[in-house]
């Protein structure tokens, strides 16, 4: 890696006062008229929140979309998978939650690793996404009194999340797909399903389209437009068991990045607390738990690691473990926040707990903790016997009572997880550990949200702008929305009102086009021409298990520089060895598809290791051994590495010759201190 201590890029922050900055510069940019709308022609990759939330804006603005995914509708977007809710500054709770508050929970849950301004003008929003769900008709959770409800979630003491049962993201994400549908229906929207970016085309430095492959047929088709949106979400999927679907993938941003397109602060991944643990090493998928599900639910061990190996040897159960002899370990370690520490934090608890040999599950690394929600189902019962009148209630009608509410909060949640494991969390306490889960880091983006390529927009977890080196929970679906109904529409428009006058219609027989078709076909053919006896799952699993023991949880620089050197051989023997079925004019292949997108997890991954071997120091989600303090917490260094890793790829050169310069970050309306949650 070639390190650079300067930027060359304009982030184009606005100057002013924090609460000033989005109402300053939105004042500034340059407006298009109605009436020329209609002649701008836009591509928007990926039909999530927000890319769905986007794609609606503009054609309701007037201009013409065109909107591709690789799925067969919008509605399997991945965002439909979350579950938890959406964050916003509205203190409906009386809890004393602001704009401020949400922004400074932001930039402290993120370890003061990213932009003041751009967290602030997330948090000013926020609560205009919430009214524009509402009049879309999203049945958000209401209270007895009929007002929005509210519930907490990790890194804050306030209830701000707005949450539809345990299905939030599948609510928002029909309200989108309801808003598309409309613009479809009038022409403005034309929908691409089953279609797949492999090329992004650059004329003269500008975006000017893109390369597609139909999924269905095989073909691999021309697009152009006057700008192009990347809104294709993470790359958790390098990990190979994640909790993001089978098909989500980075090609998208990759492609981005290989032509130019800046690549910010890769190594930070999040692992989220709460997610199902795997079952056996055959598993190719894990499944999610609602951080939410940590308001009412306590997270222990045994205290003894006798009871640990009875119960992972199915010979005592969890009830039998007294309450003296349970270790809540995130309430004694954290006193202040408890259960609700961020998903950084409460993730290396959890880590440490089963490293020692108290994990629960009896799984190859012995790796689970109990979520309990024993104490909140007795608690909710006696209230609601308190309210019916009833004096002494028994422990059966407690139990009811207690079950009853827990269901109304969580029942799609607690019915999901019988499901999978065959166990009822009413009677038994659920059984979860960390995953991969979300990606903070992406795309470099402006404050416009433009990628260092003009005319290239990049947005929701696509790109990197918002979170720093840890998300808090529920603020990913405010992220997309954010970005997609109420930032991109204004600063687009800035950016294309220079087109208005050119007269030249969008073209794809430019030579730009021709030679971004001729690398797509080369890479087909290369795939599916190779001699080789193995499957893609098979180095994706191993690309997996190389990410998770050394570029997981817990990082350090000998096995970072284990995995940079194992990755690389892999790759090797990727190209080597890859066999994919079929011919070229079979048209479908989804293997052909998968060898695609684990060629480019493969040299992601690479990048992702390279960026966390240089960052020597811990922060959020980015654990380094040699960087914490004598309790076991991260240890910033904010004279070193008070600044976004900002990689370029070089045109022809491989993985490790890419150069890496520095956006420093300023704080000006907020005091850098140590993070803590005790």
């Amino acid at each position: 890696m070639i390190i650079k201590n300067y930027f060359k890029l304009d982030s184009k922050i606005p100057i002013g006062p924090l609460n000033h900055k989005w109402i300053n510069h939105k004042s500034s940019l340059k407006l298009v008229s109605p009436s020329n709308r209609s002649n701008i022609e836009i591509i928007v990759v990926g039909t999530g929140l927000s890319g769905g939330s986007i794609s609606a804006t503009l054609a309701e603005l007037g201009y013409q979309v065109k909107v591709f995914c690789y799925q067969d509708s919008p509605r399997r977007a991945h965002s439909v998978a979350a579950q938890g809710g959406i964050n916003a500054a509205k203190n409906y709770k009386g809890d004393n939650d602001s704009v401020y508050q949400l922004f400074y929970d932001t930039i402290k849950g993120g370890d003061y690793r990213s932009r003041e301004a751009n967290v602030y003008r997330l948090a000013e929003i926020s609560s205009n996404i919430i009214d524009q769900c509402v009049a879309q008709g999203v049945p958000f959770a209401r209270d007895y009194a009929g007002y929005l409800e509210n519930r907490s979630f990790g890194g804050t003491k306030v209830s701000r999340t707005f949450y539809a049962k345990g299905q939030t993201g599948q609510q928002l994400l029909l309200a989108c797909y309801s808003s598309m549908s409309r613009q479809i229906g009038k022409g403005r929207i034309k929908m691409y399903n089953r279609y797949e970016m492999l090329e992004l085309v650059v004329i003269d430095g500008i975006a000017r389209g893109i390369i597609s492959r139909n999924l269905v047929s095989g073909e691999i088709e021309r697009y152009a437009a006057h700008a192009v949106i990347i809104a294709s979400g993470g790359y958790g999927n390098v990990f190979f068991l994640s909790t993001n679907a089978m098909g989500s993938n980075s090609s998208a941003i990759w492609k981005v990045h290989k032509k130019g397109g800046f690549f910010a602060n890769p190594c930070f991944t999040q692992i989220h607390p709460t997610c199902i643990p795997a079952h056996a090493n055959y598993q190719s998928k894990l499944t999610l738990m609602s951080e939410s599900l940590r308001n009412d639910g306590r997270i222990w061990v045994p205290k003894n690691i006798e009871d640990a190996i009875s119960i992972r040897n199915g010979e005592k159960n969890p009830e039998d473990i007294l309450e003296e002899k349970r270790d809540y370990y995130l309430e004694r370690r954290y006193p202040s926040f408890g259960n609700l520490v961020p998903r950084d934090v409460a993730s290396r608890a959890a880590k440490e707990c089963c490293d020692k040999g108290f994990g629960i599950e009896n799984n190859e690394n012995r790796e689970g903790v109990f979520l309990d929600f024993s104490s909140s189902i007795e608690r909710y019962g006696i209230e609601k016997a308190n309210e019916l009148g009833i004096k002494n209630p028994s422990l059966m009608e407690i139990k009811k009572f207690g079950e009853e509410i827990i269901e109304s909060k969580y029942g799609n949640l607690f019915h999901m997880y019988e499901k999978i494991t065959d166990q009822n969390p009413y009677k038994n306490p659920m059984k979860i550990y960390p995953a991969v889960h979300y990606t903070m880091g992406g795309l470099w983006v402006d404050y416009n949200l433009m990628s260092s390529i003009p005319g290239c927009y990049v947005i929701g977890e696509a790109n990197f702008s918002d979170h720093g080196a840890n998300r808090l929970g529920a603020s990913a679906l405010m992220q997309g929305l954010a970005d997609g109904y109420f930032i991109l529409p204004y600063t687009i428009a800035d950016y294309i009102s220079k087109y208005i006058h050119n007269k030249k219609e969008l073209s794809t027989k430019h030579i730009e086009f021709d030679k971004s078709e001729k690398k797509v076909k080369q890479r087909i053919l290369q795939l599916i021409s190779n001699n080789g006896d193995l499957s893609v799952d098979y180095f994706h699993r191993k690309l997996g298990n190389i990410m998770w023991k050394y570029v997981g949880m817990s990082r350090d620089n000998n096995g970072l520089s284990k995995a940079i050197k194992k990755i690389q051989e892999l790759r090797d023997e990727f190209w080597k060895n890859i066999f994919v079925p079929g011919n070229i004019e079979d048209g479908f292949n989804s293997e052909l598809e998968k060898a695609g997108r684990v060629a480019d997890f493969l040299e992601l991954g690479e990048l992702i290791a390279m960026d966390a071997l240089y960052r020597k120091e811990s922060c959020g989600s980015h654990f380094r051994i040699e960087n914490q303090t004598k309790e076991g917490e991260s240890l910033r260094d904010d004279f070193h590495y008070k600044h976004v890793s900002i990689w370029k790829y070089q045109e022809n050169k491989s993985i490790s010759e890419e150069i890496m310069y520095k956006e420093n970050l300023t704080f000006s309306f907020v005091k850098l201190q140590s993070r803590s949650y005790k």
